[in-house]
């Protein structure tokens, strides 16, 4: 078993490493089980950008059954693509083979489910199923082999997403490891512990496919949710040996709102560094800030520029060049990645690689060219089982298949495009008919058009993120880096003016999803379009009243982040969510540069975000408005640390109703003494601050770096004790406060007149002073 997980492959240093050199912690929470949804995975970002909450626990891969307080009950784990749920299954067994954690298993399984699809239409037991992925069993005598299941089990049951069985919790269940069945109902009755009720069972699954276990079966739901910043770090520096090179790669991607943003996801993590590792090494890092198309294309020149060098180190051949040298095998694999994704297949078996002319001994091992894009894992009975290393990279070489099949007019490849689907089941959009005469020649902005029509019809959205890639690549610019796979190109000549207009009417229509609005713009990224931030905007505003999910909120969220565009105005208020959306658009609040978030149920954990945003190089944010939410001294405590900030620009914050008392305009009075503060607006009207507040508030007032111009302290519950205390700190400074709003305290005559004497006082700005209902 250890031999299984004790090593992962680093294709660069042409060398397996040891997993726990490589392995970088990931974070890891309780989710609610109710929340496992059949929304599309584009580029699924929620985890990215949930706040981390006081009850964000973060939990240890060891620790998933020690936390499993229900017998009997399963523990599924669910995480997007590339996110971490395989390797925190490795780090888990390791562990365990090497004595450090849970000792209290006698034996552990792992029981890879895209390799159980090699014997799905098999009849066979469990006791079997064991044996034929551990044949060390095979050598135990029957009364040990019997004896096993009386001990503590664990089975491990990676990529539920992976699986092609059918499974059926109603009926045929198992309750025998001798009682042979099919194997969908032995999987079937373990999750529902009919089988084997003692062991401890855990699956991993992507978002989409995790529905299919029934919430009544599961014990704990916990969510890979990926890097945070720090992990990232970590990750990289463990990565690239070479520190300085590190450090410079690590400050460029914080740089970049749309690097950093992918980096959540460790395979985002290895992609990214392969690429600028590359462009490091020219010290030309501060140019490279691409597109999600881009990225992919220098990826894949990167590797085969790797594979070249591995046969003649002293010659650098030209992109052209080596594009061209290994066209025959990428158009292979982009032929496959196509067929492939039509079906919704994310692994495939020989006989696949075949229908596409693919030998895998001449093709795939002899070249070695694509190892790092396409996996060959070992099966079973010598059948192989193959897959991209990512999802991603199938969908990207699908699109560049699509776009030669464009290039050469291959209509017959291009039909499912251009024909209407009439009722074709689950492969609607497979050919059917004959193409018509007329669509011999499609012009390049036509197939694109239909191309975006198809995929909006899809119902699962798996041709979401290949029609981004598919603009991406129509772009002229980047038709030239792959140059040597596409010649004649003249005729892909166009203006994206067409395409980026068809999809803005789109966005206009009322029948349209949010899930495939969102898709949308991502494509106008992807397009280089720079209406994104109007189009967003318009297609919110046209349906004020539009409900969305937690989960849209954050694909929201990162569209908007991705475009590099600076919003004027980002206000929480103009979206219907509920506080799980209000917390996944609340990281919109970086690249805006006036924030409204008042009234929206936020709390004091929700500063935390708000607080980061004031303080990452180049902050745009100038204004913020946090009025009447809860969010007390501690969460105003968070955003006044990131106020004397070098970076932070805020010159108008409003506090106002947010349930604070005296003790944090001490907070406040150390950033107006603070010489970074810039603020020249703040209201904190409507709170508890009474005198004692006043006090300590009108020591930052009077500091020769305090810039403030207004201030707004109604409804505070203030006497003529802290009208004495304003009066005296505006005295000694007395160049920058221009307006005071006292009204609705309890100043009385006397504290009413201490401020009025200074409107008379020509040394001091004061010239508006609001005391209504002081007296």
């Amino acid at each position: 078993m250890k031999e299984k997980v004790e090593y992962i492959s680093d294709e660069k240093k042409k060398k397996e490493v040891h997993l726990t050199d490589a392995y970088t912690d990931l974070f890891i929470t309780e989710g609610d089980i109710n929340e496992v949804n059949h929304e599309h995975e584009i580029l699924k970002i929620d985890s990215a950008f949930k706040p981390q909450k006081s009850q964000d626990r973060p939990i240890k891969c060891n620790d998933v059954f020690s936390l499993n307080k229900k017998k009997k009950k399963i523990v599924l784990t669910k995480g997007i693509a590339g996110i971490g749920k395989t390797i925190s299954v490795h780090k888990f067994i390791l562990d365990w083979t090497e004595g450090k954690a849970n000792q209290d298993i006698d034996f552990v399984f792992l029981l890879p489910l895209r390799k159980i699809n090699c014997i799905k239409d098999r009849e066979i037991n469990l006791h079997e199923i064991l044996q034929i992925f551990n044949p060390e069993l095979q050598g135990l005598e029957t009364l040990k082999r019997n004896k096993i299941y009386s001990y503590k089990l664990a089975l491990i049951f990676d990529g539920l997403d992976e699986s092609r069985l059918t499974l059926d919790f109603d009926s045929g269940m198992v309750a025998n490891v001798k009682e042979r069945s099919s194997v969908d109902q032995l999987f079937s009755s373990l999750v529902n512990g009919t089988l084997l009720p003692s062991a401890l069972v855990w699956v991993t699954s992507r978002p989409a496919a995790a529905n299919q276990i029934p919430p009544e079966y599961v014990g704990l739901f916990t969510e890979v949710r990926g890097f945070t910043d720090q992990q990232n770090e970590e990750y990289f520096r463990k990565r690239i040996k070479d520190e300085t090179q590190a450090s410079r790669i690590i400050s460029h991607i914080k740089k970049s709102r749309s690097l950093y943003i992918m980096c959540y996801i460790p395979m985002f993590c290895w992609l990214i560094a392969t690429v600028l590792q590359h462009f490091s090494t020219g010290n030309n890092t501060e140019n490279i800030n691409p597109t999600l198309t881009e990225m992919y294309i220098h990826f894949l020149l990167i590797q085969m520029n790797m594979k070249s060098q591995k046969c003649d180190r002293k010659t650098e051949r030209e992109r052209t060049k080596l594009l061209g040298s290994n066209k025959t095998t990428i158009l292979k694999l982009a032929r496959l990645a196509f067929e492939q994704l039509k079906k919704e297949n994310i692994v495939f078996y020989e006989e696949d690689l075949k229908a596409c002319g693919i030998d895998v001994s001449e093709d795939f091992e002899s070249t070695g060219m694509l190892t790092e894009i396409f996996q060959k894992e070992a099966g079973l009975h010598e059948m192989k089982v193959f897959c991209f290393v990512h999802l991603s990279v199938q969908e990207f070489l699908a699109a560049v298949h699509v776009f030669l099949c464009y290039l050469n007019k291959n209509m017959e490849e291009l039909q499912f495009f251009i024909e209407e689907p009439q009722n074709r089941g689950r492969y609607f959009f497979l050919p059917q008919l004959k193409l018509h005469k007329t669509h011999k020649n499609i012009a390049l902005p036509k197939l694109l058009k239909k191309a975006v029509k198809k995929a909006m019809q899809s119902q699962k959205g798996h041709l979401d993120l290949f029609l981004m890639f598919l603009l991406g690549i129509s772009l002229e610019t980047n038709q030239k880096l792959l140059r040597g796979l596409f010649t004649n190109t003249e005729e892909s000549k166009y203006s994206a003016t067409e395409v980026t207009q068809y999809i803005t009417e789109q966005l206009k229509s009322q029948d349209i999803s949010p899930e495939t609005s969102i898709n949308m713009f991502y494509c106008l990224l992807e397009l280089k379009d720079n209406s994104l931030n109007t189009e967003i905007q318009r297609y919110f505003r046209s349906s004020p009243g539009r409900n969305l999910s937690s989960s849209m909120c954050s694909l929201l969220a990162y569209t908007l982040m991705m475009s590099e565009d600076v919003l004027d105005e980002f206000n929480l208020n103009m979206y219907e969510t509920t506080w799980g959306g209000y917390m996944s658009l609340l990281p919109v609040v970086r690249c805006c540069r006036k924030a409204k978030l008042s009234s929206c149920k936020l709390n004091d954990t929700c500063c935390e975000t708000v607080a980061l945003a004031l303080q990452i190089p180049n902050s745009p944010m100038i204004e913020l408005d946090k009025s009447h939410n809860d969010l007390q001294d501690s969460g105003v405590k968070l955003l006044s640390e990131r106020l004397k900030n070098p970076n932070c620009q805020l010159k108008i914050l409003r506090l106002a109703g947010c349930t604070l008392t005296g003790q944090c305009c001490e907070f406040f009075a150390s950033v107006l003494q603070s010489s970074n503060s810039r603020l020249i607006e703040l209201d904190m009207s409507v709170n508890y601050l009474q005198d004692s507040g006043v006090k300590l508030l009108s020591d930052g007032l009077k500091s020769a770096n305090c810039q403030l111009e207004i201030l707004r302290l109604s409804i505070c519950r203030v006497t003529d004790e802290g009208s004495g205390y304003l009066a005296s700190a505006l005295c000694l400074n007395p160049s920058h406060l221009r307006e005071l709003d006292m009204s609705f305290n309890n100043l009385g005559e006397s504290g009413v007149k201490m401020l009025s004497n200074l409107l008379n006082d020509q040394n001091c700005t004061l010239n508006k002073l609001d005391v209504e209902q002081c007296k």
